[in-house]
């Protein structure tokens, strides 16, 4: 997998932009579907990143781009995390994908793009 390209609320995978939070599950990239952590929003001021989205799972390392730090993550994900095995790295996005690209095998990520 190539990152092309990361600034505020754009990143380009192997020759594809995405204008949204993405997903990475393997080699496949999707459109992060948000919507089932939109309830929490007002608890945290913003949509966090909750245990009720498809999460990735299966890898032994889990990258999340917090975009520049504002992401929150629900402790459950965090406890999920840990009863799976997973190790959970919870980066700003630009570190995010550098750590991806330095350790790409058996790693899955989530990347906010921006705040």
């Amino acid at each position: 997998m190539r990152f092309e390209g990361f600034s505020f609320g754009s990143i380009r995978i192997d020759g594809v932009t995405y204008d949204c939070d993405v997903v990475i599950d393997g080699e496949h990239v999707r459109k992060r579907d948000k919507k089932p952590s939109k309830r929490y929003r007002d608890a945290f001021g913003h949509t966090p990143l909750s245990i009720d989205e498809q999460i990735p799972w299966k890898c032994r390392r889990l990258v999340v781009g917090t975009g520049a730090g504002a992401l929150p993550i629900m402790d459950e994900v965090m406890r999920e995390a840990k009863r799976r095995g997973v190790e959970l790295l919870a980066l700003p996005t630009a570190q995010a994908i550098a750590e991806l690209e330095a350790h790409p095998k058996h790693a899955n990520a989530i990347l906010h793009l921006t705040c």
